[in-house]
């Protein structure tokens, strides 16, 4: 029934969400049983995103304390904070290059299967990076990266190590002013569809590791060390 339950709360938000099934990290399919936590450090590397039209391409390193809180034993609320950078190479001319400022992100996770090995899990997560302004030419450039997408993952438990797959929607938004002018600019809308390839491998009984890989919509990895408290 609980699995029933999820399933149905996945079909009304896939509905009801329309253009925001829009990289973030994916976390994984760990989640934190009702009223717990899990807290730790991620970097997330975004290698490679192509804008929209030909308009180039973004890079970003981020770097986050997350927390991760049980609201149900199958639906979890995620949070991050912490801080990141930008660089935005146009098809034509020179790179932007916004050093690291704020960056924070929050999403939720949704149990939709679960037996002694198995796991799916639906997720949609949200990154903001707001890096500081820098000058080019006299002229000053600013700049915010939003970073949206909802997956869907599938996870095997082998004790000593947790590998998952699964599938992903996702979006980038780049928000530039060149003083008072603003535009955006989205990711390039044929690269929406990406794969997720992750492990989670245990260090203790409190403490992991997770690695992430993303391809197609972007090339971008993350790697966390985790705590369950």
């Amino acid at each position: 029934m609980k699995s029933l339950n999820c399933f149905f709360l996945f079909i009304i938000f896939f509905f009801l969400s329309g253009s925001i099934l829009q990289a973030a990290p994916c976390y994984g399919t760990k989640l934190p049983p009702k009223g717990k936590f899990f807290g730790g450090f991620q970097t997330h590397i975004i290698f490679n995103r192509y804008l929209e039209e030909s308009r180039g391409e973004l890079r970003s390193t981020q770097h986050f304390f997350q927390l991760s809180w049980g609201l149900l034993d199958w639906f979890t609320i995620d949070l991050k904070g912490g801080a990141g950078n930008l660089k935005q190479n146009p098809s034509t001319g020179d790179e932007i290059d916004y050093n690291s400022s704020f960056a924070g992100g929050y999403g939720f996770r949704l149990k939709l299967f679960d037996t002694e090995k198995t796991r799916l899990v639906f997720g949609f997560q949200h990154i903001s990076v707001h890096p500081r302004s820098t000058q080019l030419e006299d002229t000053k450039n600013k700049a915010v990266l939003d970073d949206w997408q909802t997956s869907l993952l599938a996870s095997y438990d082998f004790k000593k190590f947790t590998p998952y797959l699964g599938v992903k929607l996702s979006r980038v938004d780049y928000i530039h002013w060149v003083e008072e002018d603003r535009k955006r600019e989205m990711s390039d809308l044929t690269k929406t569809l990406g794969l997720v390839s992750g492990l989670d491998i245990p260090l203790s009984k409190n403490t992991w590791l997770n690695l992430e890989g993303q391809f197609l919509d972007s090339e971008a990895m993350a790697f966390s060390v985790n705590f369950a408290f």
